[in-house]
């Protein structure tokens, strides 16, 4: 799975680094440059600008330069973090006591006269209003105990966090200034088009404002670095310090934030990563007017439906998004969606992927009551739901039934399945470490050839449904299993609880 990352990611394989855009100044290497190949552009593609002169010129001076300063507190010993371990000498080497008192005049660990470390960071970004109003990433300001922005003509000023973003990696900044600064709109990135032209300005490696163009490459890319991944790719040359700073169309309207790329030595390769302004704007100005983000919440955990889950539920194809379970009282709980439901339609809007729906949710206005439709024993069931507030302190929690021990029941097993299973029991509940409240089928072995085992299925997972009916004893399981099997099912679905954490998953049945 890539994440964006600074560099030197641990344990990677240089090619699957996927870096942040921001980073302090490096050096600068030569690159050479492989002979490009030389071939007719197609009759119906649009010739590049003569120029982007004049629209540089006029979007340079919205934006800035972003540097950062945080003071770095080190104590003897604190090698793991700031500095490499002491290499291991024979007692008494010379070589010993040289690097003992090198890396502690480094951190100052035994010296509590020596002024304090100061690590600085560099990146971008952009003034969407006069008044002095800054956007830029939040990895670029974080922990930061001071931030300097830096205008076009060099001017300097001190700036003062309005608000911050983990999710989506942005950050509201503010500044005083004398006079009305210029400032950049917001674009409408739905609208962009793959191929069309884009402009990124920026502070690579802390040069200052440079420019460079490409086009829109691709559109919703998910790179794995949260729950709201929907990034915009370019090719237009982003670098470390780009962080942060705008992705503008031909019109100079702000279609993206810079944020990540993909490189396998930490410069350009041509595959830039942007938040979309049609995320970002909503994010900022929540920002601006609360200092944090308000998100709607519907109170449910979801997975992908795969091929075997669709066939498994009875859906023409792979849509939507899979409920696993439900917290209590929340708003789905208290709008009738169920585990096993799959939510096709959110406030109007089709879910044709499950990771459209958390962003959905989250732009819909807090206790707006809204339109959905799941998908439940093979029919389109209409709900509403009043949406909540996201608080972040609240877990999504794992529907659990009732109290109480299943009855006592022989163990048996499932040779289509590849399961060993039996009925939970106190003396179980120990061995496993299950909740005292955990009911259902227990797993205790599984083959390793398995299709049980293929899903991930393991010793101790309790399985809770079949055919998204409940099942208490090994009996129940079998049943069920010789039912889907008579009526010519390739799989069965099964809800499965690990350790609390429920899921579905479909499981091809052995002839």
């Amino acid at each position: 799975m890539m994440s964006p990352a600074v560099a030197g990611a641990a344990g990677r394989s240089p090619a699957r680094r996927l870096r942040r855009a921001a980073g302090a100044l490096a050096i600068v290497l030569p690159l050479v440059l492989p002979t490009p190949l030389i071939g007719a552009a197609p009759a119906s593609a649009r010739s590049a600008p003569d120029s982007f002169a004049d629209l540089a010129e006029r979007l340079l001076p919205a934006v800035v330069n972003v540097s950062t300063t945080q003071t770095i507190k080190t104590a003897s010993g604190e090698h793991g973090r700031h500095g490499p371990d002491i290499p291991q000498f024979p007692p008494g080497s010379p070589f010993e006591e040289f690097f003992k008192d090198f890396l502690e005049r480094q951190q100052h660990g035994d010296r509590p006269d020596a002024p304090p470390r100061h690590a600085t960071s560099l990146g971008s970004g952009f003034i969407i209003d006069p008044a002095g109003y800054v956007v830029t990433n939040n990895h670029v300001v974080a922990d930061a105990d001071e931030i300097t922005i830096t205008l076009h003509d060099d001017s300097t000023y001190k700036a003062k966090l309005v608000g911050r973003d983990v999710k989506t990696d942005l950050a509201l900044l503010k500044v005083d200034s004398k006079k009305p600064l210029t400032a950049v709109n917001w674009g409408d990135s739905d609208q962009t088009r793959v191929g069309d032209w884009v402009l990124a300005i920026g502070n690579p490696f802390g040069l200052g404002g440079s420019v460079t163009a490409g086009i829109l490459s691709a559109r919703g890319r998910d790179i794995q670095s949260g729950a709201y991944d929907d990034y915009l790719q370019t090719d237009a040359s982003i670098n470390r310090g780009n962080s942060g700073g705008p992705m503008f169309n031909t019109n100079g309207d702000v279609i993206g934030i810079n944020t990540a790329i993909y490189s396998p030595t930490g410069g350009s390769v041509g595959i830039g990563f942007a938040i979309p302004a049609s995320l970002a704007k909503p994010v900022i100005d929540q920002l601006k007017q609360y200092g944090k983000v308000r998100r709607g919440w519907l109170g449910v955990r979801i997975q992908t439906v795969t091929d075997e889950l669709a066939e498994s539920l009875g859906l023409d194809k792979p849509r939507g998004a899979l409920v696993s379970s439900a917290t209590e009282n929340g708003p789905a709980a208290k709008a009738k969606i169920e585990p096993g439901d799959v939510i096709l339609k959110f406030d109007g809007k089709d879910i044709n992927e499950m990771r459209r729906l958390p962003r959905i949710v989250a732009e819909t206005p807090i206790d707006k009551v809204v339109d959905v439709v799941v998908w439940r024993k093979k029919k389109e069931i209409p709900l509403k739901v009043q949406v909540g507030e996201l608080v972040e302190s609240d877990q999504v929690a794992a529907a659990t039934p009732g109290p109480g021990n299943a009855p006592s029941a022989p163990a048996g097993s499932v040779t289509e399945l590849g399961l060993q299973l039996t009925a939970v029991n106190p003396q179980l509940r120990e061995k496993y470490g299950l909740a005292d409240d955990a009911q259902g089928v227990l797993v205790t072995d599984v083959s390793d050839t398995s299709p049980a085992a293929e899903k991930g299925i393991k010793p101790g997972d309790i399985i809770v449904e079949v055919g998204q009916e409940e099942v208490k004893t090994p009996a129940d399981v079998a049943a069920k299993i010789k039912a889907a099997r008579d009526a010519k099912r390739k799989s069965v679905l099964l809800l499965v609880d690990q350790k609390g954490d429920l899921r579905f998953v479909a499981v091809r049945i052995d002839s």
